[in-house]
């Protein structure tokens, strides 16, 4: 195979493509950070940590720079490539991302935890440091993770069916406000066409996957795979026998679980159980 060319001689990485555009069209422009917060209306360190490489930002300030620049659509794109881009997550969860992306269905279980396309920033940081992950690289693999949701948005978003077991439900976050937002966020997605959660409530019984999180992922060339994951470890399986042996298992658990309409009333209600925080 040919050697690529660089035509550019710019980063080929998307993450720090994106930072070094932001910087050389802040440059051309003459600007200093706080002159470019006052025209576009976000604080400096927004901007200084974008331009670092320390966070990719959300889509709205992306698209008012997009606006500003009159770069339209270029940020926006280079953005969704260092969002989605596989190499930014810990090396061990980078096959499993990059069939993710490519997935035109997704079914999940999961014991003790939401799936990661299903957090809130504060459920993934809160998850994440739990984990031991610290500083700079916590606030990187949270982005990470956050950005991952865009798979699910969309009008060609593959369809994502996931059952919730209670524990995963009950097992709340530090902070009551963020567990209501947590929460919020579920009963939202459930408003989506292509998203569709069931509860696994207490008290039905041992099951088959009792300590594994398993994902199934229907690929385009028609494969099935499958990604097991626990507290110390994860594995992607494509091997049809044992792929199978799993699906066999997470069908027993469909059984047991509530459905639509009684798992979103399941969440509505734990919502509401949640007390609020006290006015100042």
């Amino acid at each position: 195979m040919p050697q690529r060319l660089v035509v550019t001689g710019r980063s080929q990485e998307p993450r720090a493509r994106f930072s070094e555009e932001l910087r050389r069209l802040r440059s051309e422009r003459g600007l200093s950070l706080r002159d470019l917060a006052k025209e576009v209306g976000w604080d400096a360190s927004q901007f200084s940590k974008m331009e670092s490489g320390q966070t990719l930002g959300g889509p709205e300030v992306v698209q008012a720079l997009d606006q500003f620049y009159g770069t339209p659509g270029l940020l926006v794109t280079l953005w969704e490539l260092a969002v989605m881009d596989p190499a930014q997550f810990k090396e061990q969860y980078r096959g499993y991302m990059e069939l993710e992306a490519e997935a035109i269905s997704l079914w999940h279980y999961g014991g003790g935890t939401l799936h990661g396309l299903l957090q809130t920033p504060q459920y993934a940081r809160e998850l994440l440091a739990a984990g031991g992950i610290r500083g700079r690289e916590l606030e990187r693999q949270v982005e990470a993770r956050i950005g991952r949701r865009q798979v699910l948005e969309g009008e060609e978003a593959p369809p994502f069916r996931a059952l919730l077991s209670e524990g995963a439900l009950r097992a709340s976050l530090r902070h009551p406000r963020e567990w209501r937002d947590q929460l919020a966020h579920l009963a939202e997605v459930l408003e989506r066409p292509n998203i569709t959660l069931y509860v696994l409530p207490f008290g039905t019984g041992l099951h088959g996957l009792m300590d594994t999180a398993v994902t199934f992922l229907r690929l385009p060339d028609g494969r099935t795979v499958a990604y097991v994951e626990n507290d110390v470890r994860g594995e992607l399986i494509d091997d049809i026998s044992m792929v199978e042996g799993l699906q066999r298992r997470y069908d027993a658990i469909r059984d047991l679980v509530l459905g639509p309409v009684e798992s979103r009333k399941f969440i509505l209600q734990m919502l509401e159980e949640v007390p609020c925080e006290p006015s100042t």
